[in-house]
């Protein structure tokens, strides 16, 4: 089970608003940028990810059911800004992997604590 919903809400009015201006400049993390499906407003996200040649991973720490990454889903794809770059992100796939193959050792730990199973693998696109 990904961590809990109130966490998530959390989070989202409390600590992105102070990672947010951060997370795209620290190594390991950047931010999704995407669009409301009903909306179409602009959405900025802070995540860690793990790059893996032309792909970018995301650990879902609070599930695939989550408002961005429905939004990532929906739209096929995103923008993505880390360490000074944005890079277009296109092709996006939910993977289920309990053995967390994609990660370093050390995160496999400790989302394996969180039992966190789900993730967002996409190309980076030119």
């Amino acid at each position: 089970m990904p961590l809990p919903r109130w966490l998530a809400r959390f989070n989202l009015r409390v600590t992105n608003r102070v990672l947010g201006p951060l997370a795209g400049r620290l190594p390991g993390m950047g931010v999704v940028i995407h669009q409301g499906r009903k909306t179409s407003r602009q959405y900025r996200t802070p995540v860690m990810f793990f790059r893996h040649g032309d792909r970018i991973v995301i650990a879902l720490t609070y599930g695939p059911d989550s408002q961005w990454v429905q939004n990532v889903l929906a739209h096929g794809g995103c923008d993505f800004e880390t360490r000074g770059r944005t890079f277009h992100l296109t092709q996006p796939r939910l993977i289920h992997d309990e053995r967390r193959s994609l990660l370093p050792a050390l995160v496999r730990a400790v989302l394996g604590l969180l039992n966190v199973s789900d993730f967002l693998e996409l190309t980076i696109s030119g």
